[in-house]
């Protein structure tokens, strides 16, 4: 049942028992009627911060499948512009911090820098026709950018629940639940400057 089917029934069942009614029962109805609105409210506000936990737990699964493509996607290569050492260091680096992160904050740390190191390998693999050319690295290079497509995906269902979130708790009445029960603001997922980047490719 939702709130406005339940505002109406009260309104409906207090007009036929009022002109009868003791001042006592009243309080008592309204005080039963305030409750019944707090938990409606706080159980609302637990739904909505429990999707926000979920849409966060569905990015950190993209991008542990990102970052499980990163060692076949060095190897491959490895064999053809081996010689990009920094390149292909920073890739490695940002996987280790990825599987060693014990936070989100530090999983999006390292995935950030992940994004920067993809930018600089992709533009690199310009300047090796053979590297190009590989069906191991264009399938790899694919999986990636389908993978970068549901990260993308699932930021923005994570954007718009937290804003569905915010505003409620900022929302009178329900701002006073909010503050009750201690539910506080999230934050938004925003992008990191080093995925708006252009990488500058040195040789």
């Amino acid at each position: 049942m939702t709130w406005e089917e339940i505002t109406t029934n009260v309104v409906e069942a207090w007009e036929v028992v009022r002109a009868g009614m003791s001042v006592s029962t009243m309080v008592l109805i309204l005080a039963g009627f305030l409750i019944l609105y707090f938990i409606l409210r706080y159980n609302s506000l637990i739904r909505l911060r429990n999707n926000i936990k979920n849409s966060l737990a569905d990015i950190d699964v993209q991008m542990k499948m990102r970052f499980d493509l990163v060692d076949n996607l060095v190897n491959t290569v490895k064999g053809y512009a081996g010689h990009e050492k920094e390149t292909l260091e920073n890739l490695t680096k940002a996987r280790t911090n990825f599987l060693n992160a014990s936070s989100m904050s530090q999983k999006l740390s390292a995935d950030q820098a992940l994004s920067g190191a993809l930018k600089s390998l992709f533009a690199v693999s310009e300047n090796y026709p053979d590297l190009k050319a590989n069906q191991n690295f264009l399938q790899l290079q694919s999986e990636l950018s389908d993978i970068e497509n549901k990260i993308a995906a699932s930021r923005r269902f994570f954007n718009s629940t937290v804003n569905e979130y915010n505003s409620s708790i900022e929302t009178f009445p329900t701002n006073i639940v909010a503050k009750l029960f201690g539910f506080r603001r999230e934050e938004f997922f925003a992008t990191a400057e080093v995925e708006k980047a252009v990488p500058k490719v040195q040789f």
